[in-house]
């Protein structure tokens, strides 16, 4: 049997939920009581979407019949497909603008108030962990071409960028970084010095040496993820990898990768003629791992929200990305 028969087998449910914030901007997460399934965990509360019912309708329904408050239904973050041994989910998230009444646990369930920074130490179900990673991660994700000889212009193009709103940065130059490794080096200093400036994150492509030199992360290409049986760097430093198919993915994840990005999704002008995974493709894959994705190939700024749509943390690119 196939990934994609696979990811086809169970009963397909659709599940909406909110992101509750009060106003000490604390987001509210639900226990699962016993006896369902998944038991203990914690959850974005809602629940299922009934026949005939529209995602805002039966949000609405459910934060009433589980917490009784009467909500406004907001704009979405992400939509997770996931599957489970008996069951396909989407879980469809939508953030709440307001509310009125009292929370309270009417089924029973546990409820706690969570600062944004602890979500990730709360033990959720599969579909919920991209989610934390949509609300704290940034959904676009810049690849830095080759600098070519004027550096001063690719600088001032990555501030740009940077300035633009971009806050994570992957410093990529192969053939920079192979033929000349000391003006390359030299340029990655002063790149940093723009990534800290504005807050963003930064990760050099697929040298953990470097990474470490600098306390910065690291993305790995998909043969170096493949000789890893660990992750190659603490906590504190991000690592993300390339992945084209399931296997890879399950070894990104297995190895502790913050994210990975997947692709290509569409046709891109760097490989033409290659016709690209396309979104159904990437839904199948997306749902049988926990980890947050960008989806890379053909994408643009614009692209973001339709990515979400599809369970991704956002966008990887180049020239979509790239000014100019």
């Amino acid at each position: 049997m196939s990934d994609s028969d696979r990811s086809r087998n169970g009963k397909h449910i659709h599940v909406v939920a909110g992101v509750i914030v009060d106003a000490r901007d604390r987001i509210l997460l639900a226990r699962r009581t016993e006896g369902r399934d998944l038991a203990g965990l914690w959850e974005f509360p809602g629940g299922k979407v009934d026949p005939g019912e529209t995602p805002e309708a039966a949000l609405v329904r459910e934060l009433r019949e589980e917490l009784g408050i009467e909500a406004r239904v907001g704009t979405p973050v992400i939509a997770v497909p996931q599957q489970y041994p008996h069951k396909r989910l989407r879980l469809d998230v939508r953030r709440i603008d307001a509310w009125t009444g009292t929370v309270k646990g009417l089924d029973g369930q546990a409820l706690v108030w969570v600062p944004s920074h602890k979500l990730a130490s709360y033990a959720m179900p599969d579909a919920d962990r991209p989610v934390v990673a949509a609300l704290q991660d940034p959904d676009r994700y810049l690849i830095t071409p080759e600098p070519g000889e004027d550096a001063a212009r690719w600088l001032a193009a990555l501030r740009a960028a940077l300035d633009a709103g971009v806050r994570r940065v992957q410093l990529r130059a192969p053939a920079f970084a192979v033929g000349d490794p000391g003006r390359w080096r030299t340029l990655v200093e002063r790149a940093l010095a723009h990534v800290r400036d504005t807050g963003a994150e930064a990760l050099i492509n697929d040298d953990v040496a470097m990474a470490e030199a600098f306390g910065i992360g690291v993305h790995l290409r998909a043969p170096r993820l493949r000789t890893l049986s660990s992750r190659p760097l603490p906590k504190t430093q991000l690592v993300i990898a390339s992945c084209h198919d399931l296997e890879e993915l399950r070894l990104a994840q297995s190895i502790g990768c913050d994210a990975a990005v997947l692709g290509p999704v569409l046709p891109t002008a760097s490989h033409p003629g290659a016709p690209g995974i396309g979104w159904e493709r990437f839904v199948e894959l997306r749902e049988q791992v926990a980890l947050p994705i960008y989806a890379l190939g053909g994408m643009a700024v614009g692209d973001v929200a339709l990515a979400r749509s599809h369970g991704a943390q956002g966008i990887a690119a180049i020239r979509g990305l790239w000014p100019g």
